[in-house]
């Protein structure tokens, strides 16, 4: 009973009109920018984040969080009206989504993503209501050597899940670890790779790095790309499906649910993953999946709701543990510390207030988004059409001007406009960008929990393993890694004899 009088004060606060007007302000921008093929969470996030300097932090992480589960619902709108996905995990409801337009069934498929949206992402917010109390005591057990290890567990995790290649996957874990070190080193007060540059004494600001790698890096492809005009959107027809299509809807709902949920507890996945997991899972157990890819209702409702089930499970390590699950909880967590928060099991009780008013207002940003998403969806789907010189130039303007507000300095426009070209030219090399942030932000936190463990062990690392839960993660480490090699040398031995054939 105390978890949900600590809600309702929550909902006290993000009820107030100006908490509610940036909930309202952060869920529209994050429809428009699931709707903007060219942008995603990451990206929108990231750009917006220089709006929220001068905010207090409770109405700036509001207003985040919004872009962030808000583009889940915009990148339906596109896919399934004129077969444009806004954002990454929208590429799996197209696949049945657009053929159900094709047969004026739109209003049905845009109903059921609306729907399934809504109840993933509400028990999804109620899970983690539930979930994060109970595990705080858990997560006080974590010292030093337990962080260290869920750290290095994480970064296993982002190599393993981070593309089609382990060895691009590694290239991009140690870039974002070489990012970490530049500055001043913690303890020793050494300079580290400053190159006799007194702008990089403090390290790279992480706001310009992920604008860059997130957003110049995505409008640079999106341009060069000339993605062709969007055809005229078909009609809409009815909102919700046949009768015998609802029992098959829901139970995908239901499904797609969990494995949203469970998936966004794992550190270096995103909402891609549950989407396909959940796309695969209802295939099979189809009676007849040959449906799919031609209009099947389960291959838009299971998606649907794993990906924006999976934005209430992300929060859950996010706030006990300080580690971002995916790169836009990484952008988060920038924008937490900026604002001189410290996510981990002790925020519950030193920033409850600030804790329980956000979880509130993702419940309040869900049902906007519901109403949002049908009345309006046409509405939202001519945007797609604004022509992109035009909207491109806008954007870098004031992605410009948000980073140099960040300390009054070219130095960090100039920053942002290199990342913006070397997050184009890894993506041009199939290289992942979304690891160089994860692990920029979550090396600063490895070092310093490694050093306050070889000073625990008196420099003895291996100690580590001795202690039941650090030794748990650092095996699942290395299974991890063992079981990605293998599985990249098993796909280029059925590659090269497919060649062969």
């Amino acid at each position: 009973m105390e978890v949900f009088s600590y809600l309702l004060a929550g909902f006290e606060t993000a009820l107030t009109w100006q908490n509610l007007l940036y909930c309202l302000i952060g869920v529209s921008v994050g429809m428009l920018v699931g709707i903007l093929p060219g942008l995603g969470p990451s990206a929108g996030t990231a750009l917006l984040i220089p709006m929220t300097f001068a905010m207090d932090p409770i109405p700036a992480i509001i207003m985040l969080a919004g872009i962030f589960y808000g583009s889940m619902y915009g990148g339906t709108i596109t896919t399934v009206l004129v077969n444009v996905p806004g954002e990454a995990a929208s590429v799996i409801t197209s696949l049945d989504g657009y053929p159900m337009a094709k047969k004026g069934r739109a209003g049905v498929a845009l109903g059921l993503s609306a729907i399934g949206s809504f109840i993933g992402g509400t028990l999804s917010i109620i899970g983690l209501v539930i979930v994060a109390p109970l595990l705080v005591d858990f997560a006080l057990a974590f010292g030093p050597p337990e962080f260290f290890a869920l750290i290095i567990f994480g970064m296993t995790m982002v190599i393993g899940l981070a593309g089609k290649s382990i060895i691009k996957g590694a290239i991009a874990v140690t870039i974002g670890l070489i990012l970490a070190l530049v500055g001043i080193a913690p303890g020793s007060g050494i300079v580290r790779f400053s190159f006799g540059s007194t702008h990089l004494l403090d390290g790279f600001d992480f706001v310009t790095i992920a604008m860059g790698l997130f957003g110049l890096s995505e409008i640079l492809l999106s341009a060069e790309q000339q993605l062709k005009k969007p055809d005229d959107p078909p009609k809409m027809g009815g909102l919700f499906p046949q009768r015998n299509e609802w029992k098959p809807s829901l139970m995908s709902m239901g499904r797609g649910t969990l494995l949203g949920f469970f998936i966004g507890l794992i550190p270096g996945t995103s909402s891609v993953v549950p989407a396909l997991m959940s796309y695969s899972l209802e295939k099979k157990l189809a009676k007849d999946p040959s449906r799919f890819g031609k209009g099947a209702v389960e291959g838009v409702a299971g998606p649907e709701t794993a990906n924006n089930s999976f934005c209430g499970g992300a929060l859950i390590p996010l706030f006990l543990l300080g580690i971002p699950s995916s790169a836009t909880m990484a952008v988060l967590l920038g924008a937490f510390i900026l604002h001189g928060l410290t996510p981990g099991p002790t925020m519950f009780v030193q920033n409850s207030e600030f804790v329980w008013a956000v979880i509130a207002s993702m419940f309040i940003g869900n049902a906007l988004l519901l109403f949002m998403n049908l009345p309006m969806a046409k509405l939202w789907a001519k945007v797609a059409n604004i022509p992109f010189k035009l909207l491109f130039p806008i954007i870098i303007s004031v992605s410009i001007v948000g980073t140099y507000s960040i300390s009054n300095s070219l130095w960090e426009v100039g920053g942002f406009l290199a990342f913006g070209i070397i997050g184009y030219l890894f993506k041009k090399a199939d290289i992942p960008v979304a690891p160089i942030a994860l692990v920029f932000i979550l090396g600063g936190l490895m070092e310093e929990s490694l050093l306050q463990s070889l000073n625990l062990f008196d420099g003895n690392l291996l100690a580590i393993l001795s202690r039941p839960i650090s030794g748990t993660l650092i095996v699942l480490s290395v299974i991890v890694i063992t079981l990605s090699i293998i599985a990249g040398i098993k796909q280029k031995k059925d590659n090269f004899m497919d060649v062969e054939v």
